[in-house]
């Protein structure tokens, strides 16, 4: 089979493919027989209807485009195989369908054009000893005293107390009725779902509740009731109740204090298997020091990439752009299902195809940067060891020991794929010029950067 290659932008392959006589006229006579097994001819018995009936029955231009459609496929996947293309994804015909349709005679060759994608060609340039800036994320010793404080918190005794009103850090037990107030004046405020309750324990502490609802009781005596007006934060989960104002009438039944726990050897048994309390707190230490390094190491490799997208150069496949599109919106929707929410009713065809274009951008960028990522331990020969894929296999298991549908070809790759995307930002991790920075620092800068972008752009008086 005679088959043109061309190179295409986008990182496809045009193929021109010349279908010889004997192909043209097989296919043909294969696509009669099978109708001739399945067509419904008064008169005539499956399997038994003469040719010429047969045609004049389903029409010559029917039989013809069901040959076409099996022949192209057959051709292509021949093509591809003769010419050892990569091809990703399907083809797409560039041919018309119907100019084929009617050049085509069976027992003639047949000529028609397609184009498949290809993996891209990557070139990046200069990566070695990068120049980069990232925030450092320091260990802040507070943490700790932080952590024990609400362990504390967590396991402290509920101790009635008398004659003396609510205060900060008590547990107060209430009933409660809340009403939204109309915008209009005069207006009758009314009751909304979730705003009336009995017998609730209310912690007053900051950033329980909606803001003033906790202070509002402080200096509340048991036996008391309080009315009071509180507002809603915009970005409140409920939509419904977002920015809304409202009223409470909260009536205090009981007021407990906590009796928090020593942080001794016995509490830290309570909490962990160290015997001491020392021992314990080394530990959460060293837990807050690494990922407070952790999260240095991640800034660090997040610049890293980024200069990284600005090197390489690479001709994407609209292939890859849409796998790597669905993939992102496939996790996000599992993400969602995981907390209850019915992905499907959320989210309408419209809001999908708006989805996709909008996820267009991050998927370009992240596709770059894995290619980049490939290319360059290509490049140094960054390959991981077997020993590294089988432990990172068995670590990935072990993680998802609750699903037996792993496909372990499947898994193999995705760990070989990220093991060597790992060993390459070591690899450029070690050689970069890397200036830490304080926390915020490059965050703000950002923000400057684009407030400075929009003042540029600000329509002037004569502008307008």
């Amino acid at each position: 089979m005679k088959v043109t290659q061309q190179k295409l932008p986008s990182s496809q392959v045009s193929l021109e493919i010349e279908i010889p006589s004997d192909i043209s006229q097989q296919s043909y006579n294969r696509t009669l027989a099978k109708f001739k097994q399945t067509a419904n001819v008064p008169g005539f018995r499956k399997g038994k209807v003469p040719q010429h009936i047969l045609v004049q029955r389903l029409g010559p231009q029917r039989l013809k485009a069901a040959a076409l459609e099996e022949m192209i496929q057959s051709s292509l996947e021949k093509a591809i195989e003769q010419e050892k293309i990569e091809a990703l994804g399907n083809y797409q015909l560039q041919t018309d369908f119907e100019d084929l349709i009617s050049r085509y005679q069976p027992g003639e060759p047949l000529t028609f054009s397609a184009t498949v994608d290809v993996p891209p060609e990557v070139e990046i340039e200069n990566y070695e000893g990068l120049e980069i800036k990232a925030e450092e994320i320091p260990y802040q010793p507070d943490r700790v005293d932080e952590f024990f404080k609400e362990r504390q918190s967590e396991h402290a005794n509920l101790i009635p107390v008398e004659n003396r009103s609510a205060q900060m850090g008590d547990v107060l037990t209430v009933d409660y009725e809340g009403k939204l107030l109309p915008e209009e004046e005069g207006g009758v405020p009314e009751p909304f779902p979730g705003g009336t309750a009995e017998d609730t324990q209310v912690e007053l502490a900051e950033g329980r509740f909606i803001g003033g609802f906790v202070e509002n009781l402080v200096g509340v005596n048991a036996g008391e009731t309080k009315e009071f007006e509180v507002q809603f934060p915009e970005d409140y989960p409920n939509e419904s109740l977002a920015g809304e104002r409202a009223i409470f009438s909260v009536a205090l039944k009981e007021i407990k204090e906590k009796e928090l726990p020593e942080l001794d050897d016995d509490f830290a048994k309570t909490l962990s298997d160290y015997d001491t309390m020392e021992e314990l707190r080394e530990s959460i230490e060293s837990r807050f020091r690494e990922e407070a390094e952790n999260e240095t190491k991640s800034n660090i490799e997040t610049e890293i990439v980024a200069a990284l997208v600005e090197r390489v150069n690479v001709d994407l496949p609209e292939t890859l752009i849409k796998q790597e599109v669905d993939l992102s919106l496939t996790q996000t929707m599992m993400e969602l299902q995981r907390y209850g929410i019915d992905v499907r009713s959320l989210y309408s065809s419209e809001k999908m195809a708006s989805l996709r274009e909008e996820s267009r951008p991050e998927a370009i960028t992240k596709l770059k940067q894995d290619l980049a990522l490939k290319k360059i331990s290509e490049l140094e020969q960054l390959e991981p060891t077997d020993e590294e894929i089988q432990a990172r296999m068995t670590e990935v298991r072990e993680q998802l020991s609750d699903r037996d549908d792993i496909d372990s070809d499947r898994l193999l790759q995705f760990v070989r794929d990220e093991l060597v995307s790992q060993k390459a930002l070591d690899w450029l991790r070690e050689r970069a010029k890397i200036e830490l920075v304080p926390e915020g620092s490059l965050s703000e800068s950002d923000a400057e950067a684009a407030s400075e972008t929009e003042a540029e752009t600000e329509p002037t008086e004569s502008d307008r």
